[in-house]
């Protein structure tokens, strides 16, 4: 089948219409691509473009082709061999040119290599999630303000003033000031006219030339500017409503979690910030990670540290609601969690799990999610928990064995639920 390629110019000489055809051509490299990239991101540098490598084989087109026979004229830049006017015999079978093989082995050419940008990047990364609708559907907004062009005000700064303005003004005073003086002007200046040369009118001449200097006085005595023609640029503080979320990520660090899990981890945490920026404009993300204590760390501490000890589950729970409390009121903060853990817990402190989320801090999310990088022998806790699932509608759970797990469960958690 004969395909016409569309290389007409679109804004920024980008063909808008061929890079889509391309994209989807090769979604499988990307989406790999997409997917590999994740893991050398931190969390809040992860929604970037990226530079996507595809072998040069796989983007050959159809194009235009002289077949054999014929006649034509063409130009071989660079040649050491001929000179204007000579003939060159044509190509067996009307073939000609070459590849740029350079070995006996492989393809012999490079990669072909283009740059995603963040919007395809992210598109690419979420093309089958949205939001659940257990979620609210009326986000909470918080009102900023922006300074927005509000016409003239008569008073302001010096470096507000508005030139135009300011001397469109003055010459409308001026012409409106000057309108009757000039009109008695121009009166007595015809009058003097048609009386210069009679010399019984010398009074009278007089009379006119004092009358005329003393009008060209008047005009002159009208300022060119006055203050009162200044107009200075006004600005106002509109309200521009926006909206903001924090994103809490809470991670067991016992002796059990070992480096592959904490990876795993970490990689769950990128889709729910990234997942979210795509809803907010401003997000926090609020990283505290526990064994028998807790404690609010930075994300490098937060995946690499070497700390660790027993497991305490409520201890992240009890720090996470002061932190909120403190910092982020639910009437301006839409609030996530994500926790992940192994499930080993205290026996005696899963209840206190299951009573803090039920009676304290459900009621303040918008969502938490829980996996558990342990699918088999689930221990009290994962049980308490099944408890807080089944009062609370915006609470999950789910288990991850291995990392290509890692989409599919999330995929699930925040998959749209039927009503």
């Amino acid at each position: 089948m004969t395909q016409i390629i569309d290389r007409r110019i679109n804004g920024k000489h980008k063909s808008a219409v061929n890079r889509q055809r391309f994209l989807r051509r090769f979604r499988q490299q990307i989406k790999k691509a997409v997917s590999d990239a994740i893991d050398s991101r931190s969390i809040t540098e992860v929604d970037h473009g990226e530079k996507i490598n595809i072998p040069s084989k796989d983007t050959h087109e159809p194009v235009f082709g002289h077949g054999p026979g014929g006649r034509r004229d063409a130009v071989h830049p660079g040649n050491k061999e001929f000179i204007s006017g000579d003939h060159i015999a044509r190509p067996l079978n009307g073939e000609g040119g070459g590849g740029s093989e350079a070995s006996n082995q492989g393809e012999g050419e490079d990669e072909f290599a283009f740059q995603l940008s963040r919007e395809e990047f992210l598109e690419f990364f979420f093309e089958d999630l949205e939001l659940p609708d257990l979620v609210k559907t009326q986000l909470t907004k918080v009102t900023n303000f922006k300074s927005v062009r509000a016409g003239y005000s008569t008073t302001g700064v010096p470096s507000n003033i508005d030139i135009v303005r300011s001397l469109t003004g003055a010459l409308a005073r001026r012409i409106a000031l000057r309108a009757p003086y000039s009109t008695e002007l121009k009166e007595a200046q015809a009058e003097l006219s048609t009386l210069q040369n009679k010399s019984e009118h010398t009074t009278r001449i007089e009379e006119l030339e004092e009358k005329i200097h003393r009008l060209k006085n008047k005009i002159a005595t009208i300022p060119f500017v006055d203050t009162f023609d200044l107009r200075y640029r006004n600005r106002i503080q509109k309200p521009t409503p926006t909206t903001q979320a924090v994103m809490f990520c809470l991670m067991d660090v016992s002796g059990s979690m070992d480096e592959i899990r904490k990876e795993m981890a970490k990689r769950f945490f990128i889709l729910l910030y990234l997942f979210l920026t795509k809803t907010y404009e401003n997000i926090q993300v609020v990283f505290i990670r526990h064994h028998t204590t807790a404690k609010e760390v930075n994300e490098e501490d937060f995946f690499y540290s070497r700390e660790t000890g027993g497991t305490v589950v409520s201890s992240a729970l009890e720090l996470m609601l002061k932190i909120i409390k403190e910092r982020f009121p639910t009437s301006d903060w839409n609030i996530y969690a994500a926790q992940a853990s192994d499930g080993d817990n205290w026996d005696g402190d899963s209840p206190n799990c299951r009573a803090l989320l039920n009676d304290n801090i459900m009621p303040l999310l918008q969502y938490f999610a829980y996996i558990e990088i342990m699918p088999h022998n689930h221990q009290s806790l994962w049980r308490h928990y099944e408890g807080v699932k089944v009062q609370n509608r915006n609470f999950d759970m789910q288990s991850i064995d291995s990392a290509n797990e890692i989409y599919p469960v999330f995929r699930q958690l925040f998959s749209r639920k039927p009503a």
